[in-house]
């Protein structure tokens, strides 16, 4: 329980220190964010746990993957920001992150690439 206990302590640790970061520099905080750290602390966390390499080497490469539809979302926010404000802008790229992915997946599945 302890070990839990501090990986979510690390982990949100994280979060926290980004957000902090980005009040005080938009360039710095998104520089920061935009690094795979939650990443490399699950493949740390995977490894310490004694887990087997080819769910380690998986995991990286699912999220390589996963990664790539999540992209125009970055881009629609602060377009749409300006225009919807910022509730009604999460909702509308949690939309366009699902159906990306969607399409995404669909089009990388006859290449052998399974992401659903």
């Amino acid at each position: 329980m302890m070990w839990i206990l501090f990986k979510l302590l690390i982990t949100a640790g994280m979060v926290v220190f980004i957000s902090e970061v980005a009040k005080k520099s938009d360039r710095l905080g998104g520089l920061i964010a935009a690094l795979p750290l939650v990443t490399l602390l699950t493949l740390i966390w995977l490894y310490l746990e004694k887990q087997p390499e080819s769910k380690i080497a998986n995991h990286a490469w699912y999220t390589f993957w996963y990664v790539i539809p999540t992209l125009p979302m970055f881009l629609a926010f602060p377009f749409l920001l300006k225009r919807f404000g910022f509730w009604p802008t999460l909702g509308i790229s949690v939309v366009i992150t699902l159906v990306t992915f969607y399409v995404f997946a669909k089009i990388l599945k006859p290449y052998g690439i399974e992401l659903l």
